[in-house]
């Protein structure tokens, strides 16, 4: 009898739609609105408020989506290794997934040293003013590129699971292994 990985899925789909749309509505919603707080020095603490209540759960959602994802890899091994093309989607996945992760952790690292700054002047959460100091303009900066490179990343992530459904079809299946029988020409 096969075994069913519905609860790994899900776990995996839940965990990437969640990374994706907190980033996405961070950088759009709540970096920007930030901006209507008539005190600049208020605007980092209130960006900063909301990104500390979201990292408990994108943290959840993405330790949703590794496990989630060593299960289902764990259940196609034999696919993996037999199947033409999918060892090479699943690295190109690990890749993506490690870029991703490594691009939520360094804006973080960057989101803590501007909460830790204190009520500093700035423009919304990721824009600084001329009178920002000099080492928060620096992280905001970088988290202005961070905030639109983490959902891409997430959302690579999001077409490359889905080219992996593709290859589980039975003809992309049936092909694959066909390919992989086949003599090198």
């Amino acid at each position: 009898m096969e075994k069913d990985n519905t609860l790994a899925r899900a776990a995996h789909d839940l965990g990437l739609a969640a990374w994706f749309g907190g980033s996405l509505m961070g950088a759009i919603g709540l970096n920007g609105a930030s901006k209507a707080v008539s005190d600049p020095k208020q605007r980092a603490r209130v960006a900063n408020a909301g990104w500390e209540r979201w990292t408990p759960a994108n943290m959840a959602a993405i330790g949703s989506y590794l496990v989630g994802g060593a299960v289902l890899t764990a259940a196609n091994k034999g696919r993996i290794a037999g199947q033409k093309g999918v060892a090479s989607t699943s690295l190109v996945k690990a890749g993506l997934t490690a870029m991703s992760l490594g691009a939520t952790a360094y804006a973080r690292a960057l989101g803590q040293k501007v909460i830790e700054s204190g009520d500093v002047p700035v423009e919304d959460g990721t824009t600084p003013t001329g009178a920002t100091p000099e080492d928060v303009a620096r992280s905001q900066k970088q988290l202005k590129i961070l905030q639109w490179a983490i959902p891409a990343h997430v959302a690579a992530l999001i077409a490359i699971s889905s080219k992996m459904g593709e290859q589980q079809r039975p003809a992309s299946v049936t092909q694959g292994i066909r390919k992989r029988l086949q003599p090198a020409a």
